[in-house]
């Protein structure tokens, strides 16, 4: 059996892939350097790439898009009345029982620049750059819970074991960076995602492409520095030592986790100069923290938006930032669209539109894809869990919205419709596949070709779906 043939169907593999076996653990994921990414699909590009890099703002726990950017009247107007039966017969809701009342947004809204787009007045920051992003109203999914619903908008199925986008493109193109992943993972907010890291591990792919997730305290990745008494010229040659033993254990056992872990040996190695570097925000001058917010030594969205800056400027390929926190039911006044919302917003408006303004003083923009969003939207009613007064949205999968700049992005456009009060949408409906396909469109990837056999199947990100959003890009 070929090398090729092994990994494809190494069943050690697989399990330690799915983001629960030990692949998962200390160094297994660490290189995604393009000079071994010798199992890259043929010609790398499919077509020329209008981006080379992403930062992915994910606001798990799922934005409340009434109340941010898809300003309705009518729901104001009827704010209080019972939901129309024909809108909610046979619908499931995560909790909602009964026949919920329509919730109008507590929150203004204003239209920013030439563009005239319209956002709530949680976000003044980000009407500041409105005429450099794009806007999708008309975001839809299958999933109505947190889990399933991460799970699919960054690997392509609802349930845990498919790689995620990150590992498909340094699968498919690599890093630009030698001394650093080239897929990165950032987290702030109250907790871990409801995914877990299933949304940024490999799946059935070596685990050499899964996120690396760099930590809100301490080393910023685990297991980097020298033990005591140990030198760098020590580490050297024990680590290649072990590269010849692994080595020839590999070319014994054909096992492709193998090559994997010797390759997460030797990026390590330059991790130990090149990360402590990079994770130094405070040496950023002083009106460029100021812009973001920064709070050096802290956890916190803002840092980690600098620090995706850093990272696409040093060749990482994709940086994702996971900010928890949005899951805004109204059970208290610690999870409700009027307090929650705001500190949320508090928290995350200005650093990603000083994201946005720094990548573009910098000539970065055009190069580099930003993509904010959730997994899903929040219901037009009230969800009123067990009586509360606190005004709160229940899960929404039909639509939701999200934005989008830079990298081949159209700007200043607003792309999709709602009905009158945000529940179906009435124009230019896109499921997460299709912005699947379009990103990796606008990377130098055909989504129909990108693709991995496991288990006697071409699997891809997008598996049997998506269409490219054409009114998106440039």
């Amino acid at each position: 059996m070929s090398h090729d043939e092994l990994q494809r169907v190494t069943r050690r593999h697989f399990f330690s892939s799915t983001g629960f076996g030990i692949g998962s653990l200390a160094l297994a994921s660490i290189m995604n350097d393009k000079l071994f990414a010798a199992d890259a699909p043929s010609g790398g590009f499919h077509h020329a790439p209008k981006a080379k890099s992403i930062i992915f703002l994910f606001m798990a726990g799922a934005p409340s898009q009434l109340d941010l950017f898809d300003y309705k009247p009518k729901l104001n107007q009827y704010d209080g009345q019972p939901c129309p039966e024909e809108l909610i017969k046979g619908e499931r809701f995560a909790f909602i029982k009964g026949v919920p009342k329509l919730l109008g947004s507590p929150h203004t809204f204003g239209k920013h620049g030439q563009s005239g787009a319209e956002f709530s007045n949680l976000l003044p920051r980000l009407g500041t750059i409105a005429d450099d992003i794009a806007i999708v109203k008309s975001m839809h999914t299958t999933q109505f819970n947190h889990a399933p619903a991460q799970i699919l908008m960054n690997t392509g199925h609802q349930t845990p074991g498919r790689p995620s986008m990150g590992a498909w493109l340094t699968y498919g193109i690599g890093s630009e960076s030698k001394d650093l992943p080239g897929f990165v993972v950032l987290l702030s907010g109250q907790n871990a995602p409801d995914g877990g890291k299933s949304c940024w591990g490999s799946g059935f792919l070596p685990s050499t492409y899964q996120g690396v997730e760099f930590r809100r305290s301490g080393e910023p990745v685990l297991f980097l520095s020298n033990p005591d008494g140990m030198s760098s010229e020590m580490r050297r040659r024990s680590l290649d030592l072990l590269k010849t033993l692994n080595t020839t254990h590999q070319a014994d056992a054909g096992d492709p986790e193998i090559e994997s872990r010797i390759r997460s040996y030797e990026m390590a190695y330059k991790m130990q100069f090149s990360v402590p570097e990079l994770a130094d925000i405070e040496k950023e001058p002083a009106e460029v923290q100021k812009m973001y917010g920064t709070q050096p030594g802290k956890n916190s969205f803002a840092n980690n938006c600098l620090l995706a800056r850093r990272l696409v400027e040093r060749g990482a390929r994709m940086v994702q930032l996971y900010h928890r926190g949005w899951d805004t039911h109204g059970s208290s006044n610690n999870e409700d669209i009027v307090n929650k919302l705001t500190s949320l917003c508090r928290d995350t408006d200005q650093p990603a539109a000083a994201l946005i303004q720094d990548l573009k003083q910098r000539g970065l923009l055009d190069t580099t894809l930003v993509v904010w969003g959730g997994e899903f939207g929040r219901t037009p009613m009230n969800e009123a869990r067990g009586g509360s007064k606190f005004l709160g949205r229940d899960h929404h999968p039909r639509a939701f919205t999200m934005w989008l700049a830079g990298g081949g992005i159209k700007a200043g456009v607003t792309i999709g419709q709602t009905d009158d009060v945000g529940y179906n949408i009435a124009e230019d409906p896109i499921s997460v596949y299709d912005l699947q396909a379009t990103i990796l469109h606008l990377m130098g990837l055909d989504h129909t070709k990108l693709t991995y056999r496991f288990q006697g199947r071409d699997f891809r990100l997008t598996d049997v779906h998506g269409e490219l959003v054409r009114k998106l890009i440039v």
